[in-house]
């Protein structure tokens, strides 16, 4: 499903050139759930934004579903994005001027599909059923990332990028969020990649990948 071989990302500060991926050589299976973990400035974050199509490495390949990411035009890049991959961040990233369920439609209209019935869906799903046309600055930050992993699966995507899902949540609601996260991905079958910092978290998963100054040890 994914696969990374010898995945080099550099970065340029004033005069300085940092390497924060070292050849990252990573294989992916579909429907799995895999956490990368490591210390902050250890590169995770960084690895996958690449894995999703939102960082280009200098050197090495992706491969998404047999194809090779960076290889695909930005506008492949941008429909396979829309139509395989479902994100997940820490600062949720809603749009204040959009209702609840307006949010979770919004890669649907994206991609020019009718997602209305399954947006109210998901939210009813995740706990949100009578919230649905609440604005985000009318939701704790708990609910915002309800929302947000809604948005990230109203596509049906064939994998899910969750980048500190839980990191502005207190422990009750992180919790909440990740049992919902882990949740879906186990019922649709859908492979989960998750970074985080908390290596409690992360024996939820299938497998932890600890990340250290850019390589998995």
């Amino acid at each position: 499903m994914i696969v990374a071989e010898d995945v080099h990302r550099r970065f340029t500060l004033g005069k300085k050139e940092i390497e924060v991926l070292r050849g990252i050589d990573l294989r992916i299976e579909k429907g799995e759930r895999v956490f990368l973990c490591g210390a902050s400035g250890a590169g995770k974050t960084t690895l996958m934004y690449t894995l999703a199509g939102l960082e280009r490495p200098q050197q090495g390949r992706v491969e998404i579903s047999g194809q090779d990411l960076y290889r695909l035009s930005m506008r492949e890049q941008a429909r396979l994005r829309n139509r395989q991959m479902g994100y997940v961040f820490q600062n949720y990233y809603l749009l204040p001027e959009l209702t609840a369920v307006e949010n979770v439609m919004v890669p649907g209209l994206i991609g020019s599909r009718k997602v209305t019935e399954r947006a109210r869906e998901l939210l009813e799903a995740v706990g949100l059923g009578e919230r649905i046309h609440h604005l985000p600055a009318e939701l704790s930050g708990g609910e915002q990332q309800r929302v947000a992993i809604a948005r990230a699966l109203v596509n049906d995507p064939a994998m899910v990028f969750a980048d500190e899902p839980t990191g502005n949540l207190d422990s009750r609601n992180g919790e909440e969020v990740m049992s919902l996260l882990l949740e879906f991905a186990e019922e649709l079958e859908t492979t989960l990649v998750v970074v985080t910092h908390d290596l409690e978290l992360a024996e939820k998963g299938d497998r932890t990948l600890v990340i250290k100054d850019g390589s998995i040890v």
